[in-house]
């Protein structure tokens, strides 16, 4: 685990590559800038297994990110460390950097989700970034399904999230966007949204990368084929294993999808290390009601469990 020190110095928080749509908006605010007190936000969580359940072994975090205790809320996996992330800011604002790091060891059974929807605060100056650093060891088990994000108008925002899944471990990678605050009438407001996923090996080697470029004024926009195609919700959920073969994960995730009676597309992922589908929706309900769907299936697939309740207001 690094030093304090180290984690407040902008080569920790900040990206490690900056598109350069969102690069452009680099400004001084005239608030509070990048690095100031309540702008930097770290998760630095460190899990292992020790006898019949994953526990809580590494523990750094500052506000505005911040976790309670793990909770064993799943009665069918009794050992699976459940932990919900929260902001104490309710949001992200303007020259906010966030970075998480997850390390789940060995025979970890793990579940990361958010305590609620990500709100994006609108920007006048600058941009904000989140960064993810999630890894799984031998024979590991990951889920990582946060709530949507939802940007307001004028947000501008990087995300990047880098899963480093060891060739006997698997990571389930879900992740949700918004059009916007669909009930103020903010249906592609925002100003830019930017996100690259790596999967790779403990080795370092890339098994898939998916970018996302989100810029409404831009060519092409935001609602052709490919992205949101004229709707106002855009999930995906990425599998990553070795339990299953990945053609049978792919029909997993399309079988369970199939009633949902949404626009959808399940595929096997590069290099055969997994499967991944995206769905797109224009109620938030019935997406996050396909995204748990796919879920489920998986679950059931690869553990022989079901999906849990994770008591959400």
């Amino acid at each position: 685990m690094p030093a304090t020190r180290d984690r407040l110095t902008p080569a920790y928080y900040e990206p490690l590559r900056l598109p350069p749509e969102i690069a452009a908006f680099s400004s001084v605010p005239d608030t509070l800038g990048p690095g100031s007190p309540a702008k930097v936000g770290i998760l630095d969580l460190g899990y292992a297994r020790v006898g019949e359940r994953t526990e809580l072994v590494e523990r750094y975090q500052k506000a505005p990110l911040q976790i309670m205790r793990p909770l064993y809320i799943d009665p069918a996996l009794p050992g699976m460390a459940f932990t919900y992330a929260m902001s104490t800011g309710g949001g992200i604002a303007q020259a906010d950097r966030y970075r998480q790091d997850l390390r789940c060891g060995p025979g970890t059974e793990a579940h990361f989700t958010t305590q609620a929807a990500t709100k994006v605060y609108r920007m006048e100056h600058d941009y904000a970034t989140q960064r993810l650093q999630l890894s799984a060891g031998d024979h590991a088990y990951v889920e990582y399904l946060p709530d949507p994000l939802i940007p307001f108008r004028g947000a501008r925002l990087h995300q990047s999230a880098v899963l480093t899944v060891a060739p006997t471990a698997t990571v389930v990678y879900g992740e949700t966007i918004a059009a916007g605050r669909l009930a103020r009438g903010e249906r592609h407001a925002y100003t830019l949204l930017t996100a690259d996923l790596e999967l790779r090996r403990p080795d370092g080697t890339l098994l898939a990368l998916d970018t996302v470029r989100l810029r409404p004024d831009g060519p092409g926009g935001v609602a052709g084929p490919g992205v949101f195609h004229g709707h106002d919700h855009v999930a995906s959920l990425y599998v990553v294993t070795d339990r299953r073969p990945p053609a049978e994960v792919a029909d997993t995730l399309h079988l369970a999808l199939a009633g949902q009676s949404l626009p959808y597309g399940a595929s096997v992922l590069p290099g055969d290390c997994g499967a991944w589908v995206r769905v797109l929706g224009d109620e938030q309900p019935r997406v996050a009601g396909a995204v748990r769907a796919a879920w489920n299936a998986v679950r059931l697939l690869l553990t022989g469990h079901p999906a849990p309740d994770l008591r959400k207001p």
